[in-house]
């Protein structure tokens, strides 16, 4: 692997957690995990339009990894998640922990279609606003 893409996925990354770390602390007096559950759904969102964007107009890979696998894997977290999920059903009931992996899984997923649509719509305006 080229070290322009190692670079790229590790200041992507170090953005990423970071971001997700000053979001867990601004949202940690809620006993809810919902900084994860925002972490995730915004996640989708960015990775989602980033998927669009990048299949319009292809990035250098760098850039697409920096991105995709740095700041969006590092801003996301499947492990803090199942975590979190272990933790509600101990702590309050399992139809909690089941409603909160249900709200992530699916609307992460659906961040992510919105994101995509978002980002070809936004690629379809682009274009047209360059071509005049």
């Amino acid at each position: 692997m080229k070290i322009i893409n190692i670079l790229a996925i590790a200041v992507g990354a170090s953005v990423g957690a970071t971001l997700r770390f000053k979001l867990n602390m601004l949202l940690l007096h809620i006993s809810y995990p919902i900084g994860t559950l925002i972490e995730n759904i915004l996640g989708s969102f960015l990775l989602g339009f980033l998927t669009a964007w990048f299949s319009c107009k292809a990035p250098k890979e760098w850039v697409k990894l920096g991105l995709g696998v740095g700041l969006c894997g590092a801003f996301t977290t499947f492990s803090t998640l199942a975590s979190d999920t272990v933790a509600l059903a101990l702590a309050y009931h399992f139809l909690v922990s089941v409603s909160y992996v249900f709200v992530s899984m699916f609307g992460g997923i659906l961040s992510a279609l919105v994101g995509y649509l978002f980002g070809v719509k936004l690629w379809k305006v682009y274009k047209r606003e360059m071509s005049h």
